[in-house]
């Protein structure tokens, strides 16, 4: 029985064979594919009666040449079926897939022959094609091919036909291209097709980098390939990524950017079109022109400014063109005989900058004069006349009655380029009669026993005519109590009717037509002790001889003295009689009021060093105190290293009481000696001008220094600061000193982070706000820091320091936060009294804020020693899981902050106005194109929806965050009552 009919009818139904002829992937590339010959595949077949070569048609109805053997009725088949010659290309592993049907032996009825259900798959490689020629032995075999799925009658009939695909792969290949051959030994199989292909890792963009086809080694490593960056861009990274075994792209490493005004799209790099611009390489997209700026033409790195308008070469090209200021306002002059204070408004248009600062020019304008002059230079500006942050200056050392003309300019960042006129505030003041300055140098002229002879220089401003002076004298002991004052036409007058051998104190002031001027220091002479004279000519004569005379005495009862000692220790007449050494008891240093002393230059004298004024060298101002202005600079004392100082200077023109107070500070903080304590390195009084020298703290004050570091300081860190404090604050209160001003402004911090307590001053400024400070009869007192009884009663002590302590902590774990932020004085004394107390700051551990409120307790006999705080805080530092619990925000009104951003947030129209409030306008565009329009969305907002929304940085977290306890209270409670 002949079955090739049967064959035949797998490829007339072949269009319901189960199973697809399938596409290969874009990573294959064919070297041979039946399926795509439309015509005879001319391969040849050994014998000729073997194989067959027959058409059929695919799924799609479209031609096919296939190949089909089926001689199962005769015996010892050996069929052999060639391909034509197939050029290898850069292949080096070759896969060959074949789709083909087999019959089930089973089914084929008197079969006379050998069946079998396989047929075997050869290759061989040659260098060129070699014809017709065939030679069986040459082959090498790759695998015998098995289906997986055969067919029988049954399927012949119901038109079911099984299509079994299998891969396999040859190589590696080494010559120029190769045959296939395929062996029938007695099958009824039907080759459908055969593909021959190989794999590549294709063309691809990655990262804007292009890279080639390449196709993988026939090993088992990947194949490095470097990538060139697309056109427009350059390398950030070298590109490059591994062509796998498998044709695919594995690991890319490296980046190409797009070049200065160019953006990627797509996997190109564009030109940026008009109005858009890039001012750098990157991979972001270009960005629209700010305000006031263009760019006309594409492929712009910078937007070019409008008209008047300006950019700085320190301002980014993303920001927004700018203009100078307009003028100042509103200036106003309040003149105080030789000195104005100018005071204006800020600018109505500030030109779109923040950096705007103010220039004062003062002209001198005499009458009659067209022009006027520009001021001398003994005029002098308080802080400055240039660079002015602040809408204040005082002008002092003016000339009386003489017209000023100053003006006033505001400038920013751009006001040097632009060619337009500036623009002058002006005011023309006229000053007063001044009195004079003060008699800075007095002369002893002659002495006798009862009458000195002096004379002095004229002031150094006498600020008109000098009608007289004044010359006050009395006994030293007797201490004002009962005085004699002389009038002197001229610059010397002789004392008459003087005790001998006495001293007396004397004083002298000048008066002009505006009356008496200061006096001037008191000035110390004594009588002669008997009727002779001593001159000028002669004096150095007749104090030599009397200097050696006493010398002489006081050796001799020196000497006289010691013999004694030894003698009566040698040869006592009573054996059993005992001299008691000297012995100095221990006891607690304690704190003298320079104040108590009578004349206040013996307590500076007693506690502080003077320094000489040629070992100071003065290198830049850094600041302005009440008393004058505090200086950086060095001290190099003989045989000494030369040290980095702090230098307070007392301004020129000062009274007496003035330069009494600014060296008490001086005085009390010399009598200071602790690690925790600013020291002392000495004064300047017998020079100008007056000068406190104390160590330098490279870090400036607590709170600033907080402000500039916000959240980069750990827990442990911070307590450190802290113990430090608590440490000098310690030593302070055994001493029996009361700071009455301690707060993170008056601490400084020195460049390994050692805080140390400064400002001891008691008759300063405690703010430069005018609204810090309330004042109550007996000075002014910091109100955000100072405790309830030292508000209403003037009750200082160290307990209240301790309340001033806890404020203290809270602004150290607030980072510098402004205590109850911007409530008004009056409402915070109420607040505190009605038992409001600051909440924890952002991430504060529990101990710490449990710290704050017992410093805060209203009965101050129940707050906490400065030893109890050193030794709890030296506990928390040995032991730093204890910070690990973390304080959390009061629920209730009664316990929460007085945070008038809470209790005034129903006044707040948008969440623009509620940012401008809590004086994070940088935030403003986040949380408005974040979709939060309101202060009622705001409040359900959590810590990380902030950082997906961008708000990154720490410090606004801190504000948001803690404000929005007071939201979400407002939202239940209602208005946090005040």
């Amino acid at each position: 029985m002949d079955c090739k009919p049967s064959v035949l009818l797998l490829f007339l139904f072949s269009p319901v064979c189960q199973g697809h002829l399938t596409s290969h992937h874009s990573n294959e590339v064919n070297l041979l594919d039946s399926k795509a010959s439309q015509g005879e595949l001319g391969w040849i077949s050994y014998p000729s009666h073997g194989w067959e070569e027959i058409s059929g048609v695919d799924e799609h109805y479209t031609p096919i040449r296939t190949f089909q053997v089926c001689n199962v009725m005769e015996y010892s088949q050996n069929n052999w079926l060639r391909t034509n010659w197939i050029p290898r290309n850069s292949a080096q592993k070759i896969y060959v897939e074949l789709k083909f049907t087999l019959r089930d032996c089973n089914s084929i009825p008197l079969v006379l022959g050998t069946c079998k259900e396989t047929f075997n798959l050869y290759y061989m490689e040659t260098e060129e094609d070699q014809g017709d020629q065939f030679w069986e032995h040459q082959f090498s075999k790759i695998d015998t091919i098995a289906a997986d799925e055969s067919f029988t009658q049954t399927d012949l009939g119901d038109r079911i036909l099984k299509l079994n695909t299998e891969v396999r792969e040859v190589g590696p290949v080494a010559q120029k291209g190769f045959y296939l051959a395929f062996q029938d030994v007695g099958a009824c199989v039907a080759l459908v097709t055969v593909r021959v292909y190989f794999k590549k890792c294709p063309f691809t963009v990655r990262n804007l980098a292009t890279f080639p086809d390449t196709v993988p080694t026939d090993s088992q490593a990947l194949v490095e390939v470097r990538g060139s960056c697309v056109n427009n861009s350059r390398e950030a990274e070298p590109p490059r990524m591994y062509c796998s075994t498998e044709g695919e792209w594995l690991v890319p490493i490296g980046k190409c950017l797009c070049d200065v005004a160019h953006e990627p799209r797509g996997v190109t790099c564009q030109v940026c079109r008009p109005g858009f611009y890039k001012s750098s390489p990157g991979n972001l997209r270009c960005s629209k022109c700010p305000p006031h700026s263009h760019a006309h033409q594409e492929g712009s790195a910078h937007c070019s400014c409008e008209k008047n308008y300006f950019r700085s070469e320190a301002d980014p090209s993303s920001m927004a063109c700018t203009r100078p200021p307009s003028s100042p306002r509103n200036v106003i002059s309040v003149i105080n005989e030789t000195s104005v204070i100018l005071d204006w408004s800020w600018p109505a248009d500030s030109g779109g900058r923040k950096d705007v600062t103010f220039n004062v020019v003062c002209k001198r304008c005499s009458a009659g004069q067209r022009k006027c002059e520009a001021c001398r230079g003994a005029v002098r500006f308080l802080p400055r006349p240039a660079g002015l942050s602040n809408t204040t200056v005082t002008v002092a050392d003016l000339l009386a009655h003489t017209n000023y003309t100053f003006e006033i300019e505001a400038l920013n960042g751009v006001s040097a380029l632009s060619s337009e006129p500036r623009q002058f505030a002006t005011v023309t003041i006229t000053t007063n009669q001044a009195a004079p300055s003060p008699v800075a140098v007095i002369r002893k002229d002659r002495t006798s026993r009862n009458s000195i002879s002096l004379s002095w220089l004229e002031p150094e401003r006498p600020n008109g005519i000098i009608l007289d002076y004044e010359v006050k004298f009395y006994e030293k002991q007797e201490q004002e109590t009962s005085y004699t004052i002389l009038r002197a036409k001229g610059t010397n007058v002789t004392l008459n009717g003087l005790k001998p051998d006495t001293i007396y104190l004397l004083q002298i002031r000048a008066r002009t037509a505006a009356g008496y001027g200061g006096s001037s220091r008191k000035f110390e002479f004594e009588t002669s002790p008997d009727s002779f004279s001593i001159s000028s000519e002669n004096s150095q004569v007749v104090l030599v001889a009397i200097s050696s005379a006493v010398a002489i005495i006081l050796l001799s009862v020196v000497v006289y003295l010691l013999l004694g000692r030894f003698c009566g220790y040698s040869k006592s007449k009573h054996p059993d009689e005992k001299r008691l050494p000297f012995v100095r008891l221990p006891g607690i240093r304690t704190y003298v009021d320079p104040h108590t002393y009578e004349d206040p230059t013996q307590a500076i004298h007693e506690f502080a060093r003077e320094l000489d004024a040629s070992c100071i060298a003065i290198d830049k101002v850094v600041g302005a105190g009440e008393f004058g202005e505090v200086c950086s600079g060095r001290l190099k004392q003989p045989s000494k290293k030369e040290t980095c100082v702090a230098i307070k200077t007392l301004k020129s023109g000062y009274t007496e009481t003035q330069r009494r107070d600014f060296l008490s500070e001086a005085s009390i903080m010399g009598q200071f000696d602790h690690p925790n304590i600013i020291r002392l390195e000495g004064v300047v009084t017998r020079n100008k001008p007056v000068m406190i020298v104390t160590e330098y703290m490279e870090n400036g004050s607590l709170d600033c220094f907080l402000r500039r570091h916000d959240a980069q300081f750990t827990v442990i860190q911070l307590v450190g600061m802290l113990r430090g404090i608590a440490s000098g604050m310690k030593y302070l209160s055994d001493m029996g000193y009361v700071h009455r001003d301690l707060a993170a402004r008056n601490i400084l911090v020195n460049s390994n982070l050692v805080c140390k307590v400064s400002d001891f001053g008691l008759s300063r400024v405690l703010e430069d706000d005018p609204e810090a400070a309330y004042t109550t009869r007996g000075g002014k007192i910091p109100i955000r820091w100072t405790a309830p009884e030292a508000i209403a009663y003037r009750k200082f002590t160290s307990a209240s320091d301790a309340w001033s302590y806890g404020i203290v902590v809270w602004e150290v774990m607030s980072y510098g936060e402004r205590p109850y932020w911007e409530m008004s004085n009056q409402d915070v004394i109420k607040a505190v009294d009605e038992g409001y107390r600051l909440p924890p700051p952002m991430d504060c551990p529990a101990a710490l804020y449990q710290l704050m409120l017992d410093c805060w307790q209203k009965d101050r006999n129940n707050r906490p020693k400065f030893d109890q705080i050193v030794s709890l805080l030296d506990k928390l530092i040995r032991n730093p899981s204890s910070l690990k619990i973390i304080a959390n925000a009061p629920s209730s009104p009664e316990n929460m902050l007085l945070d008038r951003t809470g209790a005034d947030i129903a006044t707040f129209c948008s969440m623009g106005d509620w940012l401008e409030s809590m004086h994070t306008l940088s935030c403003k565009d986040i949380f408005n194109g974040a979709s939060y329009s309101s202060c009622n969305t705001l409040a359900k907002t959590s810590t990380e929806d902030f950082k997906q929304v961008g708000v990154t940085i720490l410090g606004p977290q801190k504000k948001i965050v803690s404000s929005i306890t007071a939201l979400e209270t407002h939202a239940k409670n209602g208005p946090v009552p005040v």
